[in-house]
């Protein structure tokens, strides 16, 4: 299943820094952060629930951002 996300990040530097700290969160295949369009693409592993690991990929962002924030 993949997802669209908007989120909130301050620089080109820190997307991709979010981008991949998303791609290694457990439950997630792939992730896409654009800081242009404010964006974040989730690409989930089969059988996994959104809500947990969306929470899992906040905190991971927030270690990049702490003011980070995903809107679900």
């Amino acid at each position: 299943m993949k997802k669209t996300y908007k989120i909130e990040v301050d620089c080109a530097a820190c997307a991709l820094k979010m981008e991949e700290a998303a791609k290694k969160t457990e439950g997630v295949n792939d992730a896409q952060v654009s800081f242009m369009t404010q964006k974040m693409k989730v690409e989930f592993e089969e059988g996994r629930e959104e809500e947990h690991v969306m929470k899992n990929v906040l905190k991971a962002c927030r270690k990049v951002e702490p003011d980070c924030e995903i809107f679900m």
